[in-house]
């Protein structure tokens, strides 16, 4: 079955216009920080996503979750993802997060990490629809925002039962929702299907936003998700981790056909700076030398002979040391484009 034609229109989650064809940054935990959503933004991500936190975290105001309620007003729009197995707590979260000023409740009914799916949270509520209505009923009666949902196809391949929640979750108020195409038990292996997420875009019932979230890691992978799938917008996750320019490069590629610039050293250098000022800012000194640390290797994938540099930026605790390190490499790496 071909996906639906779409006429080119705003595209709303409930009072909030999120453009023609959104592309929007997925919550990841320990990544979707404040200091990676900023250079996300400022390079085309047209809505974004808190990490998913802990509704027993926040009625019990643990430190690390209320954190993660800091929303700034350059993000707009934002929502704040919860997650979480009890439905009084998830209820109670909401309005937490209600107070923290975001655009925009999501609730987390994928996440299929052990430490989250064996305790009956995340992509747990897929074994249990009925809980899963109940919960997220409560939730949208306990705030006056927009509440969408991020789930998966199914636990398994024998319990494929997204559309049954696209239809349930829409008749009790949620405003969008996010799939991706895969199962929990796939984890992140092999290829994400997307089949199931045209259904639910043809399904005549459906009259909320669809976003499909799944190996888009290119400008001509997000075309063909487009184009064969219907979406109404893309949810992009690892591909964008220390390369934040992927939101642009499919914007440009949408609009003209054409491949936008690849960032020379200089670019990538001073984005990772900026993301590294901001981790400072927000996170302080130590944490925010050692959690910028997962994304160095991204930030200058494909540089040849890096390792030297690497291992200063993932071992170095000295922040002037870390910054005299990227000086360095644009030095070398400046040098190397203009002779190639």
């Amino acid at each position: 079955m071909q996906p639906k034609i779409k006429i080119n229109s705003l595209i709303r989650i409930g009072n909030i216009q999120v453009g023609e064809f959104p592309l929007l940054l997925a919550p990841m935990e320990d990544v979707s920080d404040p200091p990676f959503r900023a250079v996300c933004k400022d390079h085309g991500a047209d809505l974004m996503y808190t990490e998913f936190i802990s509704s027993e975290g926040l009625i019990r105001e643990a430190a690390k979750s209320v954190k993660k309620l800091d929303v700034f007003d350059y993000e707009r729009p934002i929502g704040i993802q919860i997650f979480g197995s009890e439905i009084d707590s998830m209820r109670e979260s909401a309005i937490i997060s209600t107070q923290a000023g975001p655009d925009l409740i999501d609730i987390n009914y994928g996440c299929p990490v052990k430490n989250v799916a064996c305790k009956g949270a995340g992509a747990a509520l897929l074994r249990d629809i009925p809980k899963m209505v109940a919960m997220t009923s409560e939730i949208v009666k306990a705030t006056h925002l927009p509440v969408t949902v991020k789930t998966r196809l199914g636990w398994d391949e024998s319990t494929k039962n997204v559309g049954e929640v696209a239809e349930r979750l829409q008749d009790i108020g949620i405003k969008a929702l996010s799939v991706h195409g895969r199962t929990r038990v796939q984890m992140y292996k092999g290829e994400a299907d997307w089949s199931l997420i045209r259904e639910i875009k043809n399904n005549p019932r459906i009259t909320i936003p669809i976003f499909g979230n799944g190996d888009v890691d290119s400008p001509e992978k997000a075309k063909k998700m487009r184009d064969s799938f219907g979406v109404d917008g893309i949810m992009i996750g690892r591909a964008s981790i220390g390369y934040p320019w992927i939101f642009n490069e499919i914007k440009h590629y949408f609009a003209t056909g054409n491949q936008l610039q690849k960032p020379g050293i200089a670019e990538r250098v001073a984005v990772c700076k900026k993301h590294l000022d901001f981790s400072l800012q927000w996170k302080g000194p130590i944490l925010g030398i050692v959690e910028m640390r997962r994304h160095y290797t991204n930030y200058f994938k494909g540089l040849d002979h890096f390792k030297e540099f690497r291992m200063k930026l993932v071992t170095s605790n000295d922040i002037s040391e870390i910054y005299a390190t990227l000086d360095e490499i644009e030095k070398q790496y400046n040098f190397t484009e203009a002779v190639a």
